[in-house]
C-alpha cells in the first residue's frame, strides 16, 4: 500500500476494508463477465469509459498489498496489440474501423497526459508464456481443487481475507497460484538471462517459446515496481479447462527451474527433456484458441 502516493493510498486503504467489493474467488469472474458484456454489444466497447476502482487485494501480517484491474488501460493495450497482430480485413469484422479509430484515438490523447503505461497486470490467453515461470519456486504453488477436502496448499501460502495461513475464504474454489516477493522474482529473472541468452539467444523469439528478449522485458516490467511488492503468477481461466489430474501434475515452474540448471551446467540431456516436457503440456492447451 506504501507504493501507492495520495489520495490514492487512502482510497485503496478503504478499498481494502469495503465488504462490498468484489473478493478474490469472485474477481476473476466478474471481470471476464464485464468484459464479455462490454464486447458483446453492437456495436461492442471495446474500452470501459472509465478506468476500473476495483483491485486485488491481498494481506500478509500486517501489510496489505492492492493489484488495481486497470481494466481501461489493458483493454486499450490489448486492442493495440490484436490490431497489430491481424489484418485490417479481420480486425474490421470484430469492431468497425470507425469505432476502431475512435478507440485509438482517445488512447493517444491519454498517453499525451503523460500517464504511466505500465499495468500492474499482464494477460496472456491460452496459456501460460514459458517466461512467466521463472520467477517463481516450486514452493511457492497453491493449488485449490474446487471441492472441500481436495485443496493442495504449501506452508507459506497466504491469503486475501485472512493474514497468513488459511483459505481465502470457507466457500471452495478452484485455482493454481504462486506468489512470491519481488525480490526474488528479480533475483530469479536476473540469474537466469545470460543462461538463456548464451543458451537460446537474445531475440524475442517465438511467443510460445522462451527467450533471452522475453525474459528481459519481464525482467524490465518487475523493475518498475515497489521492491517490496508481492509477484503472483495465477493460471486464471485456464484452471477450467484442466482436469484435477492434470492440475496435479503440473509442475511446470518446477521443470523450468531443472531446465535452467541444466543449461548452466551443460547437462543437455536434462535441459531438454525438462523443455520437452514443458512444450508437451503448454502445446494442446494452446491449440483450444484455434478450436472451433
Amino acid at each position: 500500500m506504501t507504493a501507492f502516493p495520495e489520495p490514492a493510498r487512502t482510497l485503496w486503504t478503504v478499498y481494502a476494508d469495503s465488504r462490498r467489493r468484489p473478493r478474490r474467488i469472485h474477481a476473476l469472474g466478474v471481470e471476464h463477465r464485464d468484459a464479455t458484456l462490454r464486447m458483446t454489444g453492437s456495436p461492442p466497447d471495446v474500452v470501459p469509459e472509465q478506468e476500473s476502482r476495483d483491485a486485488y487485494v491481498r494481506r500478509v501480517e500486517n501489510m496489505i498489498y492492492v493489484c488495481p484491474w486497470e481494466t481501461r488501460l489493458r483493454s486499450w493495450l490489448a486492442f493495440e496489440r490484436f490490431r497489430n497482430e491481424h489484418a485490417a480485413g479481420v480486425a474490421a469484422a470484430f469492431v468497425p474501423p470507425p469505432l476502431s479509430e475512435r478507440v485509438m484515438g482517445d488512447f493517444e490523447q491519454w498517453k499525451r497526459g503523460g500517464r504511466p503505461l505500465r499495468p500492474h497486470i499482464l494477460t496472456s490467453t491460452w496459456h501460460v508464456p514459458l517466461d512467466w515461470f521463472v520467477p517463481f519456486a516450486r514452493g511457492e504453488r497453491c493449488l485449490m481443487l474446487g471441492t472441500p477436502g481436495t485443496g493442495y496448499r504449501q506452508p507459506d501460502d497466504t491469503s486475501e481475507e485472512h493474514g497468513g495461513h488459511g483459505p481465502a475464504t470457507a466457500a471452495p474454489a478452484r485455482t493454481l497460484v504462486y506468489v512470491t516477493s519481488m525480490g526474488e522474482a528479480r533475483q530469479r529473472v536476473s540469474a537466469a538471462l545470460p543462461v538463456v541468452r548464451e543458451n537460446l539467444g537474445d531475440g524475442t523469439g517465438d511467443v510460445y517459446l522462451l527467450s533471452a528478449g522475453r525474459l528481459e522485458t519481464l525482467g524490465r516490467w518487475l523493475g518498475g515496481f515497489h521492491p517490496r511488492a508481492l509477484v503472483e503468477l495465477d493460471y486464471g481461466g485456464l484452471v477450467h479447462l484442466l482436469d484435477d489430474r492434470t492440475l496435479r501434475a503440473d509442475e511446470s515452474v518446477a521443470e523450468m527451474a531443472v531446465a535452467l540448471t541444466g543449461m548452466e551446467r551443460g547437462e543437455v540431456e536434462l535441459t531438454v527433456a525438462m523443455y520437452k516436457r514443458l512444450l508437451a503440456r503448454w502445446r494442446p492447451v494452446r491449440a483450444l484458441e484455434t478450436a472451433n
